[in-house]
């Protein structure tokens, strides 16, 4: 089993390098970037498994395409990244739905010039009825996407904002004709993050061997480690 927990500062990364770095299981907050093999939630260690969904090969589901059906009265609004008092309302709302590793701010996950430091970054923010409901940032590299941090207003979770606003990043970045969008990571073992696992096209990052295609029947080896 690879183990990895790496840190480095970047004030600024260029587009080929976001995606050598994104492509190498690297994510970042702010100018921090950092990947790690194991993590810990809920008193246990998981194996970390970087993510992305080759556009290509992206088909939505049923269920996705009921998504969409659901949030057709809503607006999508794109533009350079950027927080004011409405996106720090709706995080502070938003980060309350989590019992553990509660963030402090958004500014955790952005730096104060998210629009181009370390990177491009863009804002997609969701309206219904001139209400913002919804937001995500979005880094942008020559080849890549990556979904930073996505927030939505508690009182609309019957809409799966969650999965929404990934499939609208799918399809930013499909217009923008990159080949991979980075939904982040999940773990091996069950954990909250596994709506991440349900998308067509998708690959997982094996540290040892590089990127392969995944799919829900996948089996992971024990590691020896008890893990």
């Amino acid at each position: 089993m690879v183990y990895l927990n790496q840190y480095t500062h970047r004030n600024q990364v260029t587009p080929a390098q976001l995606d050598h770095l994104l492509a190498n299981g690297w994510r970042h907050f702010g100018t921090e970037f950092f990947r790690y093999s194991l993590a810990v939630d809920q008193g246990a260690i998981r194996r970390v498994m970087p993510l992305r969904i080759r556009l290509a090969n992206f088909v939505h589901s049923r269920s996705q395409r009921r998504v969409l059906a659901g949030n057709r009265d809503t607006e999508l609004l794109i533009s350079p990244a950027a927080i004011d008092p409405v996106v720090e309302d709706l995080f502070a709302r938003h980060k309350n739905r989590f019992a553990d590793n509660v963030p402090d701010s958004i500014y955790d996950f952005l730096s104060p010039q998210p629009a181009t430091i370390p990177c491009r970054n863009d804002r997609l923010t969701v309206c219904h009825d001139d209400r913002v409901i919804a937001v995500g940032f979005l880094d942008l590299g020559q080849q890549a996407a990556s979904a930073v941090y996505a927030m939505f207003d508690p009182d609309e979770s019957s809409r799966s904002l969650g999965i929404y606003m990934i499939l609208r990043g799918i399809d930013y970045a499909k217009e923008l004709g990159l080949k991979y969008y980075y939904p982040g990571y999940a773990y091996v073992e069950p954990s909250f993050y596994d709506y991440k696992k349900r998308f067509s096209g998708l690959e997982y990052l094996d540290w040892q061997a590089g990127w392969k295609p995944f799919n829900l029947n996948l089996s992971f080896e024990p590691t020896g480690d008890g893990l």
